[in-house]
């Protein structure tokens, strides 16, 4: 197994892509805990990791939340004694924190309140997990931080500047973070998602039909190379490679996984 006797931690991980990932995984041998605020489906996720035989833990953790961030990071050290992972995956647009449907979209119509928000779960909290969890690594000599960022960063698909912004900083801090935590035996790559079927997507398509739902990602897919939009297990593949000694040379890396893009497909009139 690939991950034999590995600890991690993935925020975000109760649903979506941090599911997909807890479930890869303890497939291939690693313990798991799962930062979450939503815990009804944390301990759905963490029964997934126990059926694969693996140990786990569901902590409910606010990673914008210093305290509770320290309180997590204890808990997991208290429980296996380490930290070989540590995946950076919880995050969310302005619909995922709550907001209009649809919102109203440019950068005037940002307010403050929201940016802050937007920016402090998608890069303040990456950055207080890893400021929690490096000195367990270092201690170790042996580290895998996997922050997860998004293509829209490098080609929006839709106007977020929130988002995008914040998503922007987090390959800044994993290009910083690799140079310094190098030396360290801690490695700091990115994944960049595309298109991936999850509930990131529940609020902005609201109401509608499951027609109407497979419709919508159908037309997605179809801006792809690939054709398809991505699922959950497309992203876990390639945090497992980051996440194993299949990585072992590999840092400040930023992998795109989209189906292609920001590659366009051909047009039919070429």
């Amino acid at each position: 197994m690939l991950l034999s006797n590995r600890v991690a931690i993935i925020t975000g991980g109760a649903t979506g892509i941090g599911r997909g990932i807890a479930v890869k995984f303890a497939e291939e041998g690693c313990n798991v805990a799962i930062a979450d605020i939503n815990m009804k489906a944390a301990n759905e996720t963490l029964s997934q990791v126990r059926k694969r035989g693996r140990e786990g833990l569901a902590i409910e953790c606010d990673i914008t939340d210093s305290n509770q961030v320290r309180n997590m990071v204890h808990m997991v050290v208290s429980t296996f004694g380490k930290i070989d992972v540590l995946v950076n995956n919880a995050g969310a647009g302005s619909l995922g924190l709550g907001g209009e449907s649809p919102p109203p979209l440019g950068v005037a119509n940002v307010t403050e309140e929201k940016w802050d928000k937007v920016v402090a779960l998608n890069l303040k909290g990456a950055f207080l997990c890893c400021k929690e969890v490096v000195p367990h690594m270092k201690e170790k000599g042996y580290g895998k931080i996997i922050n997860v960022s998004t293509l829209g960063w490098i080609d929006p698909p839709t106007i977020a500047p929130d988002y995008h912004a914040a998503k922007a900083g987090v390959v800044g801090l994993t290009h910083d973070m690799a140079c310094e935590l190098g030396p360290c035996g801690i490695h700091v790559n990115a994944i960049l998602p595309g298109p991936v079927r999850t509930p990131f997507y529940d609020r902005m398509l609201g109401a509608r039909t499951d027609e109407e739902k497979d419709a919508f990602f159908d037309a997605v897919g179809k801006t792809t190379p690939l054709q398809r939009v991505g699922v959950p297990d497309d992203i876990a593949g390639v945090a497992l490679f980051l996440a194993s000694e299949l990585s072992a040379y590999v840092t400040g890396a930023s992998i795109p996984v989209g189906g292609g893009l920001p590659l366009k497909p051909y047009s039919p009139w070429l």
